[in-house]
């Protein structure tokens, strides 16, 4: 009998584009056709001016972010996440806008900065299911001084 683990995902109908996309390295986003905003996580209305189901619709994402906040956890007692510690559970702005809650990886965590920029990666979870974490993009990527100065996303845009 195996363990029972917490950090794989439950698709349904209504997700299942998203996590097949996420399968084959793609991240994708819902975007409003009304107000023109896209959201993460998935809903089939649009949380920011409710729309219907039948006015927002799936989207690639570009895979650009930028760190909004981090944690470093030592300790997580839920399997199978006390055999990944430390890691680095943080907080992106991804570039369409929406925040996204997900692991910053490949990254000294001394380096993580507000503001760095990060790109998608995905880790495989399970045979054929991967979940999206973020990796340093630029510079701190390269092994490169990280001590930019902190500008905003809109000011980087």
């Amino acid at each position: 009998m195996s363990a029972v683990r917490y950090d794989l995902p439950e698709p349904d109908e209504f997700t299942r584009p998203y996590w097949d996309a996420a399968a084959e390295g793609r991240l994708l986003l819902r975007r409003c056709a009304d107000c023109g905003r896209a959201h993460h996580y998935p809903r089939e209305f649009c949380p920011l001016c409710w729309a219907g189901e039948d006015r927002v619709a799936w989207e690639p994402a570009s895979g650009r972010a930028t760190l909004y906040t981090w944690s470093v956890v030592h300790r997580n007692d839920l399997p199978p996440f006390g055999t990944r510690v430390p890691y680095a559970a943080a907080v992106v702005d991804l570039e369409e806008g929406p925040r996204m809650m997900t692991e910053v990886v490949d990254c000294p965590y001394e380096d993580l900065r507000v503001g760095m920029p990060l790109r998608v990666a995905f880790r495989e979870v399970a045979e054929g299911v991967r979940v999206a974490v973020f990796r340093p993009d630029g510079p701190a990527a390269q092994g490169q001084s990280s001590s930019r100065s902190q500008e905003s996303p809109a000011e980087r845009r």
